[in-house]
């Protein structure tokens, strides 16, 4: 999770800065973080290939949640954008896992509702309406990987599914490039906080995430991800010189106790 809000920060300060364009952005980041996967695989798995695991619909919602997530941080506020993404990373995932059969037990939906409370008491009241087209582009990011999340619970190997998927993404990485390319524009400290986003805390992070997902059902899976927004705002306390308030530590309280709540009860299907 530390990984997940770090990219909001590190994408929020990039973007805010002008340090780099969304495509460019979207494009260093997805291809560094193959690169480092690459060869992390190629030390810990000689002699074995990745391409057995991942797929091109997980590359797909992989590509589709950095691009808007990018984009959608051009107009979106640090707060706004992180309840939008998780709000709809949540709902895609409960949905989901209700659909195919998941029934979370009463505790659970209760520590699902505090903690989403205590997302709303954080960040609703101080936050103006969205522009319409940025909350649009991260609730197709927050879907995405809601979606991207799900499809690598059923993956074996966490690691080469997660370097597959980032590989297979540079192909549309380079579709991207040549429609765009012609309005890049880009700083070295915007490269930097790119490649440090896609090398660390998305590839790096992401292998952790998939290693995690075997163990959480999509309900706890989803309520863990409530944590993100509260870490995210910690953090603009520190990095983007948002200021520390009374509403934001009882938020972070209501939210990190409802999750716990929630993982400490085990599901009626459990």
């Amino acid at each position: 999770m530390l990984a997940f809000a770090g990219n909001s920060i590190i994408c929020r300060l990039a973007l805010r800065d002008a340090e780099i364009d969304p495509a460019s952005f979207t494009s260093i980041r997805l291809v560094s973080g193959a690169a480092t996967l690459i060869l992390i695989f190629a030390a810990m798995r000689r002699g074995q290939s990745p391409q057995t695991h991942g797929s091109w619909a997980s590359a797909a919602m992989l590509f589709l949640y950095a691009i808007c997530f990018s984009y959608a941080y051009v107009s979106l506020s640090a707060g706004a954008g992180a309840l939008i993404l998780f709000g709809f990373v949540q709902a895609t995932m409960i949905t989901i896992g209700i659909w195919s059969g998941d029934r979370p037990s009463t505790m659970e939906w209760l520590g699902w509702i505090v903690a989403i409370g205590g997302l709303v008491w954080l960040l609703l009241p101080g936050v103006a309406a969205p522009p319409a087209a940025g909350a649009a582009l991260m609730a197709i990011a927050g879907v995405a990987w809601g979606i991207y999340s799900i499809r690598g619970r059923s993956e074996s190997d966490s690691l080469a599914s997660t370097t597959t998927n980032f590989t297979l993404s540079v192909v549309m990485i380079l579709i991207l490039t040549a429609v765009t390319f012609s309005g890049a524009e880009f700083s070295q400290r915007g490269i930097t906080l790119a490649v440090v986003s896609g090398a660390l805390t998305s590839g790096l992070g992401y292998v952790t995430w998939y290693a995690a997902l075997e163990f959480l059902s999509p309900m706890r899976a989803a309520l863990v991800q409530l944590s993100v927004p509260a870490i995210a705002s910690s953090g603009g306390v520190l990095l983007l010189d948002e200021t520390l308030s009374f509403r934001l530590i009882i938020s972070s309280g209501l939210v990190l106790g409802g999750i716990s709540l929630a993982l400490t009860q085990k599901s009626s299907r459990q």
